[in-house]
């Protein structure tokens, strides 16, 4: 099996395995998913279809795939980081707001309300997990996907650009 596979496969099992822990967090812990942590959970899924895809894909096409993730990881990012800074600030709340009802009437938010309902509130104060918080969790593993299908997509079409297309 070649890297790109590994690669591709690797990311998807990363972050169904972190879809399971959120889960886990949040039917036995009892921490209900705020917005932005089902906004979050929205992007890992994101990346793993994107991984999928590329998976599916004729090799020539795999950067369809990685900078789909790549975005997507891109936009976890961005989401992580707006949540750490509610965090960061107590004053402010995503609370029950509007992205919350818009959130919950998503297909998906209906059809798998155990993984994409947003129940709880973005500054619960939840104990942390080895030291850090779940955002700041999701932070790392979205930028540790954002480094390595950015590094993929940009190699890819670097090598392509170095040794032609028949390399």
């Amino acid at each position: 099996m070649n890297r790109t596979k590994i690669t591709l496969i690797s990311t998807t099992l990363i972050c169904m395995g972190l879809l399971a822990f959120a889960l886990y967090l949040q039917l036995v812990e009892k921490m209900l998913p705020c917005p932005l942590c089902v906004m979050q959970r929205y992007a890992f899924v994101a990346i793993a279809i994107s991984c999928l895809i590329a998976l599916a894909l004729p090799r020539a096409l795999h950067r369809i795939g990685f900078g789909l993730g790549l975005v997507s990881a891109l936009s976890g990012i961005g989401i992580a980081g707006y949540h750490l800074w509610i965090l960061a600030h107590p004053a402010v709340s995503c609370g029950i707001d509007p992205l919350e009802t818009g959130l919950n009437k998503i297909f998906l938010a209906e059809a798998l309300p155990v993984l994409f309902k947003a129940d709880g509130l973005c500054d619960t104060p939840y104990p942390p997990i080895f030291g850090l918080s779940i955002p700041a969790w999701a932070m790392i593993w979205f930028v540790i996907f954002a480094l390595v299908l950015g590094v993929t997509f940009f190699a890819k079409k670097k090598a392509r650009e170095l040794f032609g297309k028949g390399h």
